[in-house]
């Protein structure tokens, strides 16, 4: 086979996919846009290219040897954000889970050790292509060497050859270095001379050729202000072209012998997807999940049925090893193939058909009698939707296993056992045929088999975790917190919210309506009628029709996404109407035509799903669907919360809002003197944060002013740089820095926090809420400054958000304790972020008002006091 062989830009490609792409990051809060972008890129050069050898090539540091000669180069570049280093050193790791060969070299950058390997293949007649983003390379092309130079971020590629270059420049590519010591190049800080930008540069070469025969031939510039900046600028012009050079000769190891490539084993790439979370990238590399093969360990079980089951009642007693077989993908409407439990090392397996009709079975369900299980709420939930009472579980493998391995993202039951003991358990997919229908269906002793394998496993887990739970410190946080808010949210999950179908259908009239008259009026504008949904067609009206700036280019079209649209506001007033209509697009999509699917036609109410291992800070999220998201920025988005009402008559919805928790909780953290004494005097804190960085009195405060201060507010909690607080109020990064300072300066307190909690991570390895949840920091000592910054920003942040997730948690615990003790028959129904939803009989509104404020700022006791805003009405929109 012909070789073929692909060099990538490694930190041109990374810095094109964090600035085009917004910020991504993944559950433990890793920011992963450049990784994502980089990955795209990868593929599309792996799929398209099919390359026999490739290289990714970085920059090694910042001082290489140009500096020698010209101590300023690249010397006007802004400090990478924090938010693209810390990400470098995973697109290196997926790198290696690709099987793909990089390459770094102190003293000099990724361009040299380009050209140096380019020039050896070019010599040794190999064709090679250059993926870049920088045009500094195309004085690397020749008939051998071609440059696929990125675009619009990285979506698109431009080609380059001899003949394209030509083409676009009139210049051949030995040239292209001349055209940088002319016209210099801001980003580099390399100064070409002054005046002279590509237009006369490329004018000046077409004439004269290089630098070199310009300068001998200063006399023969036509304009007489061209010659004397050139004539002034000579040793200038010289340098910058010397700069400009990529060398082609750097004392580079690798050689290209060592860069070919076998293509990349699939498990690897989707054990890194899986870290990053780049579900959407699966099928890109052929993989959905990887199925593990059965274990071949006999285990012997008995299959219980009607004839024999009275002869096992002997054998439920307490401290047993419970599993709960599903088969369904949602637990709330899943069907229950049978149970398993272990005692004894002897393992039963019981069918669902058996233990319905099985009493003793049954009541020890529901007895208090100390059951190990997995998921507890999964299992107490899809038994009380078949009428059966799961009670007496001390012990959840599943949350146990989340306490202890906070950052990891995968707690399904194979995933545990495996990390745990190291072997595998067979995946529900393989025993039940879900993706083959044309499978015959297993045998009643392979079912059984495999239910009790579970059961063995959730006994072995347990005596593998118990012991890390007392090690850690965590038993309280498992006992007191989290198992008894499974129990909690198992029946906030049961429980749903009601919804006011006929609402939904009238909202969603409504917003048909606005979408239909959204219509004519944009087809008036564009003067034709066309698909709005398509890019394609909207992309011709825009752009050709009526001749808007082209912003970016696709390999389809035109592009017409969010950030363009935005960037053509003002532009025409067809703009504002597209965006508004995606806006109500979505809406209905999603909230309308989503939320109606979602209700349960017996119970007429929706039935989410809480996830309670999910996040690292302890955060709860919700899933099918996701309440927790209800647009709210839209009067549109927020009125889709009409639809929710109480499912009695005559009762209200309550909403309870923790208010500024977290900076509550950083407050008392910190001990800081200013914070704790705002909050003492209950002060809007944001404005009293513009007073104190701002040096003005309260009736100097703007509006600007204290827009500014609560960003910072805000972003203080989740370590933001000054890149991110640019980014959040459209100021430079100089601004953003200037201002973070300023706040330090003020909150001296919570600044010594940030100091000690990064000196405690680096001394422990971890850090820890209020209640004691710990996450895990292993890169908080590593050498690499990107891996230890983002491990110093967590360890800032993991305390206060932990800590609000934590209080939340026990809100709802107390909450729920103090209704069933008042014998109350109001419900709790949500928990949105700080915020936890009600509906409440009218003869009980008062009296719950009361007690949720005294519950919910009593869950804990802080040197500030926690402050709980309350509401009702009719529907949760009113009540909000």
């Amino acid at each position: 086979m012909e070789k073929k062989i692909v060099v990538l830009d490694g930190n041109s490609i990374a810095n094109r996919a964090f600035y085009a792409l917004p910020l991504l990051s993944n559950a433990n809060g890793l920011h992963t846009n450049a990784v994502f972008g980089f990955t795209t890129m990868l593929l599309k050069v792996l799929e398209e290219m099919k390359p026999t050898h490739v290289l990714v090539a970085f920059d090694a540091g910042k001082v290489v040897f140009r500096h020698q000669d010209f101590a300023e180069y690249k010397g006007g570049r802004q400090k990478t954000p924090n938010e693209l280093s810390e990400q470098f050193p995973y697109i290196r790791e997926l790198l290696d889970a690709f099987s793909i060969p990089h390459y770094e070299l102190a003293g000099y950058e990724a361009d040299d050790i380009i050209g140096t390997l380019t020039k050896e293949a070019d010599d040794q007649g190999i064709q090679t292509v250059i993926v870049t983003g920088d045009k500094d390379m195309l004085q690397l092309v020749s008939e051998r060497v071609h440059v696929a130079l990125t675009r619009k971020g990285i979506s698109e590629i431009e080609w380059f050859n001899p003949n394209a270059i030509q083409e676009k420049y009139g210049l051949n590519p030995d040239q292209i270095k001349d055209l940088k010591g002319l016209m210099g190049d801001a980003s580099d800080n390399i100064p070409g001379i002054p005046g002279v930008g590509e237009k006369t540069a490329l004018k000046l070469l077409h004439e004269f050729n290089s630098v070199e025969n310009l300068l001998e031939h200063i006399d023969q510039i036509s304009g007489k202000k061209l010659k004397e900046k050139v004539q002034e600028h000579q040793s200038q012009a010289l340098l910058s072209k010397e700069l400009a050079t990529i060398l082609r000769a750097a004392p580079i190891e690798v050689k290209l012998d060592q860069l070919e490539y076998a293509g990349y084993q699939k498990e690897n790439v989707l054990e890194a997807f899986k870290k990053f979370e780049f579900k959407s990238l699966y099928d890109r590399v052929g993989v959905e999940e990887v199925q593990e093969d059965q274990p071949v360990r006999p285990i012997a079980f008995t299959i219980i049925d009607e004839e024999n089951k009275q002869s096992f009642e002997s054998y439920l007693k307490e401290d047993l090893a419970l599993h709960v077989e599903l088969d369904g993908e949602s637990y709330h409407r899943a069907e229950i193939i049978g149970f398993s439990f272990e005692t004894d090392e002897k393992f039963f397996f019981v069918p669902f058909s058996v233990a319905t009709h099985w009493e003793r079975f049954e009541k020890w369900l529901a007895e208090e009698n100390g059951k190990i299980i997995y998921d507890l709420k999964r299992a107490t939930v899809s038994l009380h939707w078949h009428g059966i009472n799961l009670a007496g579980v001390s012990r959840d493998i599943m949350l146990a296993s989340y306490l202890i391995n906070p950052s990891e993202t995968d707690f399904s039951l194979q995933e545990i056992y495996k990390r745990e003991t190291g072997g595998l358990l067979p995946n529900d997919i393989s025993i039940y045929g879900k993706k083959n229908k044309k499978e015959p269906l297993p045998t009643l002793e392979i079912i059984a088999e495999h239910v009790c394998r579970k059961a063995d496993a959730v006994r072995k887990i347990w005596g593998i975790l118990e012991p890390k739970l007392v090690g850690n410190d965590l038993q309280p946080l498992f006992y007191d917190l989290e198992m008894p808010l499974a129990l909690v949210l198992a029946r906030m999950e049961y429980t749903g919210i009601a919804v006011n179908i006929e609402k939904l259908s009238t909202m969603g009239r409504e917003l048909e309506e606005r979408l239909s008259q959204l219509t004519k009026e944009i087809y008036e504008l564009a003067g034709d009628t066309f698909n709005i949904n398509s890019p394609k067609q909207l992309g011709e009206i825009l752009f050709d029709r009526l001749g808007l700036p082209v912003v970016k280019k696709t390999k389809t079209g035109y592009s017409t996404n969010a950030e363009v649209l935005e960037k053509l506001q003002g532009m025409h007033e067809i703009i504002p109407k597209i965006l508004y209509f995606r806006q109500l697009g979505k809406l209905y999509s999603t909230y309308i035509e989503g939320l109606t699917k979602e209700v349960n036609p017996q119970t007429g109410k929706i039935h989410t799903s809480y996830n309670q291992a999910t996040t690292a800070t302890g955060r709860l999220s919700s899933v099918e669907p996701n309440l927790q998201n209800i647009p709210i920025r839209m009067e549109e988005g927020r009125k889709i919360r009409e639809a929710f009402v109480p499912s009695e008559e005559g009762w209200y919805i309550l909403a309870a809002d923790y208010s500024q928790i977290e900076l509550r909780v950083l407050a008392h953290i910190a001990n800081d003197e200013r914070l704790t004494d705002a909050f003492h005097h209950n002060a809007d804190i944001h404005s009293k944060t513009a007073m104190d960085v701002f040096g003005v009195s309260p009736e100097e405060v703007t509006s600007e002013m204290r827009r500014q201060a609560k960003a910072v507010n805000f972003g203080i909690v989740y370590g933001i740089s000054d890149y991110g607080l640019s980014q959040n109020l459209n100021i430079t990064r100089k601004q953003a820095a200037a201002f973070i300072e300023r706040y330090f300066s003020v909150f001296e307190g919570v600044k010594q926090y940030m100091e000690d909690i990064v000196k405690k991570a680096k001394k422990d390895g971890y850090v820890t809420t209020l209640l004691q949840r710990r996450r895990y920091l292993p890169e908080i000592n590593s050498s690499n400054f990107n891996l230890r910054s983002f491990a110093e920003r967590t360890a800032m942040n993991t305390p206060i958000q932990g800590s609000a997730a934590d209080i939340i948690k026990l809100a709802m615990i107390h909450m729920a304790k103090a209704i069933e003790e008042k014998g109350l028959h109001s419900r709790m129904l949500l928990q949105v972020h700080d915020e936890l939803v009600f509906e409440v009989p009218a003869k009980e509104l008062e009296e719950l008002k009361e007690l949720v404020a005294q519950v919910m700022e009593n869950a804990i006791q802080l040197n500030v006091p926690l402050k709980v805003d309350v509401s009702v009405g009719e529907t949760w929109y009113e009540a909000k």
